[in-house]
C-alpha cells in the first residue's frame, strides 16, 4: 500500500473517534503552536505528511499517551498544564486531520 494511502486510512479512522475538530483546532491555536507551526526541537509541524506519517502508524492512544506524558523535548501535555487528557486529544486528532 502507497505511504500516502495508508496515512489517508488512518487518519480516516481517527476521524470515526467523533473528537471536535474546533475544539482541537482551539487548543493548537492557543497552546500548541508554539511549537508545531516552527517544528521547535523536532516537532512534528502541522500539516507535514512526512513528519506525520511514523507517528500516525504507532496509532492514536500511542500519539496521545506520548502527548499527555510527554516525550523527548515535549514535556507532559506539551505544556499545558491546564489542558484535560480529552483537550490534548483533541488536539493530536486536529493535527491529525491536517496531513490528510
Amino acid at each position: 500500500m502507497k505511504k500516502t494511502a495508508s496515512l489517508a486510512i488512518a487518519a480516516a479512522l481517527f476521524t470515526a473517534t467523533g473528537i471536535a475538530s474546533a475544539d482541537g483546532k482551539k487548543i493548537y491555536d492557543t497552546k500548541c503552536f508554539m511549537c508545531h507551526n516552527a517544528g521547535v526541537a523536532g516537532s512534528p509541524k502541522l500539516g507535514d505528511k512526512a513528519a506525520w506519517e511514523a507517528r500516525i502508524a504507532t496509532g492514536m492512544d500511542a500519539m496521545v499517551a506520548n502527548a499527555i506524558n510527554g516525550k523527548g523535548a515535549m514535556p507532559p501535555k506539551g505544556g499545558c498544564a491546564d489542558c484535560s487528557d480529552d483537550d490534548i486529544k483533541a488536539s493530536v486528532q486536529y493535527m491529525v486531520d491536517a496531513v490528510k
